[in-house]
Protein backbone atom coordinates (compact mmCIF):
# COMPACT_ATOMS: atom_id res chain seq x y z
CA UNK A 1 0.00 0.00 0.00
CA UNK A 2 2.82 2.24 0.68
CA UNK A 3 6.42 2.02 0.70
CA UNK A 4 8.72 1.42 3.68
CA UNK A 5 10.68 4.15 5.06
CA UNK A 6 14.66 4.14 5.24
CA UNK A 7 16.01 2.22 8.24
CA UNK A 8 16.76 5.77 9.97
CA UNK A 9 13.95 7.88 9.58
CA UNK A 10 14.29 11.32 10.22
CA UNK A 11 12.14 13.58 12.27
CA UNK A 12 8.82 14.24 11.17
CA UNK A 13 5.94 16.43 11.53
CA UNK A 14 3.08 14.46 10.42
CA UNK A 15 2.32 11.11 9.42
CA UNK A 16 2.81 10.90 5.50
CA UNK A 17 -0.17 11.20 3.25
CA UNK A 18 -2.07 8.10 2.00
CA UNK A 19 -1.32 6.11 5.37
CA UNK A 20 -4.33 4.19 7.19
CA UNK A 21 -6.57 6.40 9.36
CA UNK A 22 -6.12 5.07 12.87
CA UNK A 23 -8.29 1.75 14.37
CA UNK A 24 -8.51 -0.55 16.59
CA UNK A 25 -6.86 -3.53 17.88
CA UNK A 26 -3.80 -5.18 15.94
CA UNK A 27 -3.69 -5.42 12.19
CA UNK A 28 -1.83 -7.96 10.22
CA UNK A 29 -0.44 -5.63 7.56
CA UNK A 30 -1.21 -1.64 6.39
CA UNK A 31 -4.08 -2.83 4.06
CA UNK A 32 -6.06 -3.69 7.09
CA UNK A 33 -5.43 -0.92 9.20
CA UNK A 34 -3.36 1.02 12.11
CA UNK A 35 -3.14 1.23 15.67
CA UNK A 36 -0.90 3.98 16.50
CA UNK A 37 2.21 2.00 17.80
CA UNK A 38 1.81 -0.17 14.21
CA UNK A 39 2.40 3.39 12.24
CA UNK A 40 5.34 4.02 14.81
CA UNK A 41 6.73 1.19 13.71
CA UNK A 42 6.74 1.75 9.93
CA UNK A 43 7.87 5.54 10.47
CA UNK A 44 10.63 4.10 12.12
CA UNK A 45 11.46 1.23 9.55
CA UNK A 46 10.90 -1.57 11.34
CA UNK A 47 8.78 -4.93 11.07
CA UNK A 48 5.50 -3.79 10.70
CA UNK A 49 4.31 -4.40 14.59
CA UNK A 50 2.75 -2.73 17.40
CA UNK A 51 5.50 -3.88 19.64
CA UNK A 52 8.39 -1.91 17.94
CA UNK A 53 11.64 -1.64 19.60
CA UNK A 54 12.02 2.38 18.89
CA UNK A 55 9.40 3.04 21.64
CA UNK A 56 9.76 2.84 25.39
CA UNK A 57 7.80 -0.45 26.22
CA UNK A 58 5.57 1.52 28.52
CA UNK A 59 5.06 4.56 26.86
CA UNK A 60 3.77 2.13 23.58
CA UNK A 61 1.75 0.19 25.67
CA UNK A 62 -0.21 3.07 27.38
CA UNK A 63 0.02 4.38 23.32
CA UNK A 64 -1.51 0.90 22.37
CA UNK A 65 -4.40 1.56 25.18
CA UNK A 66 -5.44 4.85 24.44
CA UNK A 67 -5.87 4.18 20.99
CA UNK A 68 -7.68 1.16 21.53
CA UNK A 69 -10.26 3.54 24.22
CA UNK A 70 -10.97 6.17 22.02
CA UNK A 71 -13.61 6.52 19.19
CA UNK A 72 -12.97 5.99 15.81
CA UNK A 73 -13.15 10.12 15.59
CA UNK A 74 -11.04 11.02 18.20
CA UNK A 75 -8.47 8.24 17.38
CA UNK A 76 -7.51 10.36 14.94
CA UNK A 77 -5.86 13.45 17.33
CA UNK A 78 -3.24 11.03 18.20
CA UNK A 79 -1.72 10.78 14.85
CA UNK A 80 -0.29 14.41 15.12
CA UNK A 81 2.15 12.58 18.05
CA UNK A 82 3.00 9.13 16.51
CA UNK A 83 6.65 10.51 15.35
CA UNK A 84 7.28 12.18 17.69
CA UNK A 85 7.66 8.55 19.58
CA UNK A 86 10.03 7.23 17.06
CA UNK A 87 13.78 6.53 18.11
CA UNK A 88 12.38 7.56 22.32
CA UNK A 89 13.27 4.78 24.06
CA UNK A 90 15.60 6.05 26.77
CA UNK A 91 17.31 2.96 28.70
CA UNK A 92 16.74 5.37 32.06
CA UNK A 93 15.16 3.31 34.94
CA UNK A 94 12.81 6.55 35.79
CA UNK A 95 10.82 6.30 32.77
CA UNK A 96 9.25 3.13 33.93
CA UNK A 97 8.01 4.72 37.56
CA UNK A 98 7.46 7.98 36.19
CA UNK A 99 4.60 6.42 33.20
CA UNK A 100 3.24 4.34 35.89
CA UNK A 101 2.78 7.39 38.35
CA UNK A 102 1.15 9.68 35.28
CA UNK A 103 -1.38 7.25 34.81
CA UNK A 104 -2.39 6.34 38.22
CA UNK A 105 -2.22 10.42 39.16
CA UNK A 106 -4.64 10.95 35.53
CA UNK A 107 -6.95 8.23 36.79
CA UNK A 108 -7.54 8.87 40.41
CA UNK A 109 -9.60 11.02 41.00
CA UNK A 110 -12.23 9.71 38.64
CA UNK A 111 -12.13 6.34 38.59
CA UNK A 112 -14.24 4.08 40.25
CA UNK A 113 -13.62 3.61 44.08
CA UNK A 114 -12.51 -0.16 43.37
CA UNK A 115 -9.42 1.18 41.06
CA UNK A 116 -8.91 4.41 43.00
CA UNK A 117 -7.49 1.98 45.67
CA UNK A 118 -4.99 0.09 43.38
CA UNK A 119 -3.98 3.77 41.70
CA UNK A 120 -3.50 5.01 44.70
CA UNK A 121 -0.95 2.03 45.91
CA UNK A 122 0.44 2.80 42.43
CA UNK A 123 1.15 6.33 42.98
CA UNK A 124 3.53 5.30 46.25
CA UNK A 125 5.07 2.71 44.52
CA UNK A 126 6.21 4.77 41.62
CA UNK A 127 7.31 7.48 44.18
CA UNK A 128 9.47 5.15 46.32
CA UNK A 129 11.06 3.56 42.95
CA UNK A 130 11.75 7.23 42.21
CA UNK A 131 12.97 8.01 45.52
CA UNK A 132 15.17 4.57 45.68
CA UNK A 133 16.66 5.62 42.38
CA UNK A 134 17.51 9.37 43.40
CA UNK A 135 19.02 8.53 47.25
CA UNK A 136 15.40 10.19 48.53
CA UNK A 137 13.38 9.41 51.74
CA UNK A 138 11.30 6.72 50.46
CA UNK A 139 8.34 8.07 51.83
CA UNK A 140 9.09 11.51 50.26
CA UNK A 141 6.03 12.29 47.78
CA UNK A 142 5.66 15.65 45.38
CA UNK A 143 3.29 18.02 46.06
CA UNK A 144 1.19 16.59 43.04
CA UNK A 145 1.14 12.85 44.42
CA UNK A 146 0.44 14.81 48.29
CA UNK A 147 -2.53 16.79 46.93
CA UNK A 148 -3.73 13.66 44.77
CA UNK A 149 -3.79 11.65 47.55
CA UNK A 150 -5.31 13.94 50.05
CA UNK A 151 -8.42 14.16 47.70
CA UNK A 152 -9.23 10.57 47.73
CA UNK A 153 -8.61 9.98 51.74
CA UNK A 154 -10.69 6.40 51.19
CA UNK A 155 -7.36 5.13 48.89
CA UNK A 156 -5.04 6.74 50.44
CA UNK A 157 -5.98 4.99 53.58
CA UNK A 158 -5.91 1.61 51.84
CA UNK A 159 -3.03 2.02 50.05
CA UNK A 160 -0.92 3.33 53.47
CA UNK A 161 -2.33 0.17 54.67
CA UNK A 162 -1.39 -2.36 52.06
CA UNK A 163 2.12 -0.53 52.32
CA UNK A 164 2.51 -1.19 55.81
CA UNK A 165 1.66 -4.88 55.70
CA UNK A 166 2.91 -5.35 52.38
CA UNK A 167 5.41 -3.59 51.30
CA UNK A 168 5.88 -1.83 47.53
CA UNK A 169 8.54 -4.23 45.17
CA UNK A 170 10.74 -2.98 42.82
CA UNK A 171 8.88 -1.40 39.65
CA UNK A 172 9.72 -3.80 36.64
CA UNK A 173 8.51 -2.60 32.93
CA UNK A 174 5.77 -5.19 32.90
CA UNK A 175 4.36 -4.10 36.74
CA UNK A 176 4.12 -0.40 35.34
CA UNK A 177 2.83 -1.27 31.79
CA UNK A 178 -0.65 -3.40 33.93
CA UNK A 179 -0.97 -0.32 35.95
CA UNK A 180 -1.16 2.08 33.03
CA UNK A 181 -3.61 -0.41 30.89
CA UNK A 182 -5.65 -0.02 34.50
CA UNK A 183 -5.25 3.42 34.34
CA UNK A 184 -6.89 3.97 31.14
CA UNK A 185 -9.60 1.61 31.29
CA UNK A 186 -10.58 3.33 34.73
CA UNK A 187 -10.23 6.85 32.99
CA UNK A 188 -12.40 5.63 29.90
CA UNK A 189 -15.30 4.13 31.79
CA UNK A 190 -15.32 7.49 34.63
CA UNK A 191 -18.26 9.32 34.43
CA UNK A 192 -17.12 12.63 33.56
CA UNK A 193 -17.98 14.65 30.81
CA UNK A 194 -15.16 13.83 28.29
CA UNK A 195 -13.17 11.16 29.33
CA UNK A 196 -11.65 11.02 25.47
CA UNK A 197 -9.86 14.41 26.39
CA UNK A 198 -8.24 12.79 29.57
CA UNK A 199 -6.89 10.23 27.46
CA UNK A 200 -5.50 12.23 25.23
CA UNK A 201 -3.85 14.66 27.79
CA UNK A 202 -2.63 12.00 29.33
CA UNK A 203 -0.52 10.21 26.21
CA UNK A 204 0.82 13.62 25.66
CA UNK A 205 1.76 14.44 28.92
CA UNK A 206 3.41 10.56 28.96
CA UNK A 207 5.12 11.32 25.67
CA UNK A 208 6.61 14.83 27.27
CA UNK A 209 7.90 13.11 30.54
CA UNK A 210 9.96 10.25 28.27
CA UNK A 211 11.36 13.63 26.12
CA UNK A 212 12.11 15.12 29.31
CA UNK A 213 14.18 12.46 30.90
CA UNK A 214 15.57 11.40 27.19
CA UNK A 215 16.78 14.84 27.15
CA UNK A 216 18.18 14.51 30.50
CA UNK A 217 20.26 11.61 29.93
CA UNK A 218 21.70 12.76 26.59
CA UNK A 219 23.00 16.05 28.40
CA UNK A 220 24.43 14.19 31.09
CA UNK A 221 26.43 11.56 28.99
CA UNK A 222 27.65 14.85 27.05
CA UNK A 223 28.80 16.55 29.96
CA UNK A 224 30.59 12.82 31.07
CA UNK A 225 31.91 12.60 27.48
CA UNK A 226 33.54 16.15 27.65
CA UNK A 227 37.12 15.59 29.87
CA UNK A 228 38.05 12.46 27.94
CA UNK A 229 37.33 14.39 25.11
CA UNK A 230 39.66 17.37 26.33
CA UNK A 231 41.99 15.00 27.49
CA UNK A 232 42.57 13.15 23.78
CA UNK A 233 42.81 16.57 21.93
CA UNK A 234 45.30 17.73 24.67
CA UNK A 235 47.28 14.86 24.24
CA UNK A 236 47.07 14.88 20.02
CA UNK A 237 48.13 18.51 20.52
CA UNK A 238 51.39 17.10 22.81
CA UNK A 239 52.31 14.68 19.80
Amino acid sequence: MFGRPAATPQPLDTVPDGVPVLSRGRHRNPRKGACFMEMASYLAGERWSDHPKCTHAVLASLARCVNDALGDVRRQELAVMIPEVVGLNPDDRRVAPLLMRRAALAALPIASAERQNIMALAVMGAERHLNDLAGRDPDELTPETTAALAAVPGAEKWAHDFVRRVGTRDLRAEAAAKVVALAVNGIARACVDDPSADLVRLLRQAIDDTKAVAAEQAASRTTAALPMAMQEVRSQAAH
